[in-house]
This record gives structure tokens, C-alpha cells and sequence, in this order.
């Protein structure tokens, strides 16, 4: 594979042409009344025309023909894709599920779209207020068509399989221990080279930044320059058979066919874009005198809500990194939260649960259910010598935390068949310690 260019920078203002057209960004001006080369202009807006200048994110798009030449949209089966949060009565249960299967291609060919499917969520795309979260399973490349998500932005967690995603502005190429994030609005397409699994994030009515640093200062976690933006690319292709663009639309899915490529962007500009980042860039922050600090300090993007400190969803990962902390319980320790906390694993072992929790399966702790540290962790980091230590080499665990109080669909608790009946047993062995008269 022909080895892909980027451009870095987190919600930078970025400009890019094929190199096959120099020249082909208008100079001084986003609409000329005619663009080089015979190109159409096409804005992109991923926030109000009236938004702070802080927060207004668009992109000028200049193409061989412009994506309003298609034939009316009809329904498509959506699958088990969804946003009906009331399929099955609400689990307060801890909740884990085994890796999720990915079908043999000769048994039954799924693409990224086709393999989309729900496992929990809140709220409600209409309303521009919610996410939800699905697990793909894919083990054929998109052909000929593809999709653009009308609801909010896709975040990304490839954990099988490489991902080799044409975008509007360009390719990009995402692998297991990286991340994309797809914003609203943005088609693309996906290529798969064998049986692929990972996780998505979608959240509705607001798009992912970094978080603020506070007393951490000017530096740490995940950096700007850290993260690539594709630089631009152009196919200028017929299809006479007919090119299908999917959207997701209110929940729901419909196609349109066109006769040509969408994919014929030929120069853009603007701070609205696709983008990836590797999660070991990210400069982890720790405790390193005694007890823990929050799990906020591992988060990579944020989705703010409306309310000053409260995220609609973060997203939190917990990488390799040393443990030296003193007299203390150094796995995670036993938490009710009023956050939801869904977890997925891409690769190793993860610390509190060695066990039962597997790369490719998940886990839920919904509001204020208690959960933490299997008994067998539990006895052996009490007993443990406190040096320092390497925590999570070779693993990589993430969470999507959100101040929404998710719902579980009927594929995530029945159809899926994935669901670990016995992970409450995982707690049973835990045994009283108390002594009154040993202090």
C-alpha cells in the first residue's frame, strides 16, 4: 500500500490540493464565480453559520461535480442499527459481553455499513442531544458506495483489522491502537483487508475536542500536533451502474444513487475535517506519590454538554505507563459512579479483570451499579510489594464514559449471543476481612 500523507494539527485551519491540479484552491476568496479547473464550490458546515468564531468549524470543498446530483433517497434496511432505547426493559445489572463475532465472508459478507450494530445508547438524534455506541463486524470492503452520518460524529476504535477509509478530503489508513473521527455530515467509505472488528462512538449534537489542561498546564495528555488530517485526493470516475450514498438520518438509514464517484474532491480548506490519531502519542499523567487520581486524567476527546464540566461522552483510554504510587490499592478501586462507563478492550490484559475480559468483548457499568477489582485482583495487590511497576504493558484498554443513562438494545442483550451470564460471579469469592480488634 502506497504509504499515505497527513497533515497535523487538532481543528486546525488546514488547505490541501491534489497534486495532479496545483492550483486548484481559488486565491483570496472561497466562491469565485468560476473556480480553476471547472470546479464547483461546496461549503461543508459542521457548526451555525452564527457560532463564536472559537467554535465555528466548516470546510470549502472544491469538486469535479457537487454532492446534490444524486436520485432521491429511499429507505434502506438499517440491520441492527438503531436508536430506539426502549427495545427491552432497562438491565441495572453489571454487564460484560465475549468477544463479538465477525462472520466468515463465505457464510455471510458484511461491509463496515452492513455491519454496524447498536449495543447501547441515550437520547435521541432528532433532538441533537445523545449518543450511542456500536460494535462493527465487517469482513468485506464497501463497493461502490458510501456513507455519511446526518445524526453526529463517528468515533472510531478499529481493535481487528486495519481500516483504510476514503474521506471527501482524502485517505486515511487506521489501524488497531489508533483512532478516527468521522464528523457529521462527512462521506466515506471503508476498506478492509480480512475479518475486521472494532467500536464506535456517535454523539449527537456536539463534536469531540480536547480537554482543558486546568492545573496540568500547557502540555500532556493528547497533544494537537499529534493528530493527522488526510490531505487531499480525487477520483474522477463514472459508475454507470450506480454509485450508492448512504445516510443516516434520524436514526435511520437511506440510499441514493449517483453515476459518479463522491469521492471527487479535487482542493478544500477550512478546520472541519476527518481525523486519526495514535493512542500511544498519548503523555500520560499520574499519581506519583500515594492514591489515585481520577480516571479524567486518561481522557483523549471530549464531547462537552451544556453544562459547565459535564461531558455527553468522553473518551478515556489506560495505557501502559508506570505505577509507583505508596501505600496504596493500585488497580482501579471499587467505584459507584453517576456517570455510565462502557468499556472495550483492544489488545492484552486489562487490570482489574485478567480474566473474563477480552480484546474485542465489552463491559457496561451503568449509573451508580458498583463495580471494580475481581477477588482475584483484590488479594494479590493487597499483598503485592509496592515498587515500581510497569501497569498494562503490552494492553490497551478504553472507556466511552457518559453523563446519559444508556439503554441496552435487544442485539446487545439477546440476539448478539455474546453476553457473559456469569460475570456477576467474578465478585462472589471477595470475603470479609473486618477485625474489630485489629486496627
Amino acid at each position: 500500500m502506497t504509504s499515505l500523507k497527513y497533515m497535523s494539527g487538532f481543528g486546525n485551519e488546514h488547505a490541501s490540493e491534489d497534486p495532479r491540479c496545483p492550483g486548484a484552491l481559488p486565491e483570496g476568496q472561497n466562491n469565485p464565480q468560476v473556480c480553476p479547473y471547472g470546479l464547483y464550490a461546496e461549503q461543508l458546515s459542521g457548526s451555525a453559520f452564527t457560532c463564536p468564531r472559537a467554535t465555528n468549524r466548516r470546510s470549502w470543498l472544491y469538486r469535479i461535480l457537487p454532492s446534490v446530483c444524486h436520485k432521491p433517497f429511499q429507505p434502506l434496511h438499517e440491520g441492527h442499527l438503531t436508536h430506539y432505547w426502549d427495545e427491552v426493559e432497562p438491565d441495572p445489572n453489571q454487564l460484560r459481553w465475549k468477544p463479538f463475532e465477525i462472520p466468515k465472508a463465505s457464510q455471510n459478507k458484511l461491509d463496515f455499513v452492513s455491519g454496524l450494530h447498536t449495543l447501547c445508547g441515550a437520547g435521541e438524534p432528532r433532538g441533537r442531544n445523545g449518543i450511542a455506541i456500536h460494535i462493527f463486524v465487517c469482513n468485506t470492503s464497501m463497493l461502490d458506495r458510501c456513507l455519511y452520518n446526518s445524526d453526529g460524529d463517528f468515533l472510531i476504535v478499529p481493535q481487528q483489522g486495519k481500516l483504510l477509509i476514503t474521506t471527501e478530503f482524502g485517505k486515511m489508513l487506521v489501524e488497531p491502537n489508533e483512532i478516527c473521527v468521522i464528523q457529521q455530515g462527512m462521506r466515506f467509505s471503508v476498506e478492509v483487508f480480512g475479518e475486521t472488528r472494532g467500536y464506535i462512538l456517535e454523539v449527537y449534537g456536539a463534536h469531540f475536542e480536547l480537554p482543558d489542561l486546568g492545573p496540568i498546564g500547557a502540555n500532556g495528555l493528547a497533544n494537537p500536533r499529534d493528530f493527522l488530517v488526510p490531505v487531499a485526493w480525487y477520483e474522477d470516475r463514472k459508475i454507470p451502474g450506480g454509485y450508492t450514498v448512504i445516510s443516516k438520518y434520524q436514526g435511520k438509514l437511506f440510499a441514493a444513487q449517483q453515476d459518479f464517484s463522491p469521492f471527487n474532491v479535487v482542493a478544500w480548506h477550512g478546520n472541519y475535517t476527518p481525523y486519526k490519531y495514535h493512542l500511544e502519542n498519548f503523555m500520560v499523567i499520574n499519581s506519583v506519590a500515594f492514591d489515585h487520581a481520577d480516571p479524567s486524567i486518561f481522557t483523549v476527546l471530549t464531547a462537552k454538554s451544556t453544562r459547565p464540566g459535564v461531558a455527553i461522552a468522553d473518551f478515556v483510554i489506560f495505557p501502559p505507563r508506570w505505577g509507583v504510587a505508596n501505600n496504596t490499592f493500585r488497580p482501579p478501586y471499587y467505584h459507584r459512579n453517576c456517570m455510565s462507563e462502557f468499556m472495550g478492550l483492544i489488545k492484552g490484559h486489562y487490570e482489574a479483570k485478567e480474566e473474563g475480559f477480552q480484546p474485542g468483548g465489552a463491559s457496561l457499568h451503568s449509573m451508580m451499579t458498583p463495580h471494580g477489582p475481581d477477588a482475584d485482583c483484590f488479594e494479590k495487590a493487597s499483598k503485592a510489594k509496592l515498587e515500581p511497576e510497569r501497569v498494562a504493558e503490552g494492553t490497551m484498554a478504553f472507556m466511552f464514559e457518559s453523563s446519559l443513562s444508556m439503554a441496552v438494545t435487544e442485539w446487545g442483550l439477546k440476539t448478539s449471543n455474546r453476553l457473559d451470564k456469569n460475570y456477576y460471579k467474578c465478585w462472589e469469592p471477595l470475603k470479609s476481612h473486618f477485625n474489630p480488634n485489629c486496627k
